[in-house]
């Protein structure tokens, strides 16, 4: 018998829909009865189809599936065609149309929030509320600071873990690497840059171990027809004890620098680490094997939900994509946009106005 009950509030595609047809359709995020594709309701999983991939399959309904210790027992979505495909697929006829009374009849163990990022806030403080010893979201975390915020704290003052997104932070291979870095592999840790700091999906802030403590950005452009503003800028951000971040176009994913070495990251490629080899002033850089496992694309619900399970086994403090790491990015990319509109003032940390947000494109 599993140890935990699992729901998934938000049967999009995050939530369910990757793993059964192809993304299509436009609407509004405030729309009940949305575009639905073709699906195939029976589909199953041959992993030998594809050999070395990772993460399979995608979907957090999935994610929880394929876990013995979590059982799948509802979900909640406010389009009855999708709770239908939910129901067929599954055998599971707990569904309902309201997420909130979901929540207090089920009171789940895990739940799984893959809903627009509208009221993603509201739902991850109700689940706590409601008993969640554990909380895994679909990205970008939140609009606002203040709605971060209230999720980090909520799920901090009772002990849940909070994972804020399937992204490729959440791969096994990037505890691998800062555990290198953290052992010394590259020498003393002296700078990090990376080509945007995006919030919704960073690297960066993984391997940040100082609280930000101001920034200077320029170049941003304004919101775009899609529907987001988010940072296009470049810019750097400086730590309280003094380390700097860059973000600069043209950078990789992301590149820690250090005194004896560096590493880097770019998808689909993975991690690639250089040490300093040689003799004493004529030492170069060398580029070394990276040492198993190596990053492996698709990368879906499977690692946020392992994390969040490890940290509730113990083995881990917070999960690598933590709502708290994420609302750190989300202020540091805010803080951006305000430097840029200031014509590159230095803009302080933390930001007094937790009102101030990002909009997303227009599906998020």
């Amino acid at each position: 018998m599993a140890e935990y009950r699992g729901v998934v509030i938000g049967l999009g595609w995050m939530g369910m829909l990757y793993d059964l047809g192809q993304r299509d359709g436009v609407w509004n995020v405030d729309d009940v009865d949305r575009p639905l594709p073709e699906v195939d309701v029976h589909r199953r999983f041959y992993h030998h189809e594809h050999p070395g991939d990772s993460g399979i399959p995608n979907s957090y309904a999935e994610a929880i599936l394929d876990r013995s210790d979590v059982e799948l027992v509802a979900a909640a979505d406010r389009d009855v065609k999708r709770l239908k495909i939910f129901t067929e697929r599954y055998g599971i006829d707990a569904v309902y149309e309201d997420a909130v009374e979901m929540l207090h009849q089920e009171r789940p163990d895990i739940v799984a929030i893959a809903t627009n990022t509208k009221h993603r806030a509201d739902l991850t403080c109700m689940a706590v509320e409601c008993g969640a010893k554990g909380i895994f979201t679909e990205k970008p975390m939140a609009h606002t600071l203040e709605e971060a915020d209230r999720m980090v704290s909520a799920c901090a003052g009772a002990g849940v873990p909070l994972n804020c997104g399937a992204i490729s932070t959440t791969d096994p291979v990037f505890g691998n690497a800062k555990q290198l870095v953290m052992d010394g592999a590259i020498g003393e840790v002296e700078s990090m840059e990376t080509r945007a700091p995006t919030a919704q999906h960073q690297n960066w802030s993984y391997f940040l171990d100082s609280a930000p403590a101001w920034v200077v950005g320029t170049g941003d452009s304004p919101r775009r027809e899609s529907g987001s503003d988010e940072f296009t800028g470049e810019g750097m951000l400086v730590t309280e004890d003094g380390f700097v971040v860059h973000f600069r176009k043209g950078a990789p994913q992301l590149r820690v620098s250090g005194s004896e070495g560096e590493l880097t990251f770019a998808h689909p490629r993975g991690f690639r680490l250089w040490q300093k080899k040689g003799l004493d002033e004529r030492k170069s850089l060398v580029e070394m094997p990276w040492p198993d496992p190596q990053f492996l694309s698709p990368y879906g619900g499977v690692y946020p939900l392992k994390d969040v399970m490890d940290c509730l086994a113990g083995r881990m403090e917070e999960p690598k994509n933590s709502g708290r790491r994420v609302a750190v990015a989300l202020e540091v990319e805010v803080a951006l946009k305000q430097s840029s509109a200031q014509g590159g003032e230095r803009v302080e940390l933390p930001l007094a106005d937790r009102s101030l947000g990002l909009n997303y494109d227009w599906f998020r």
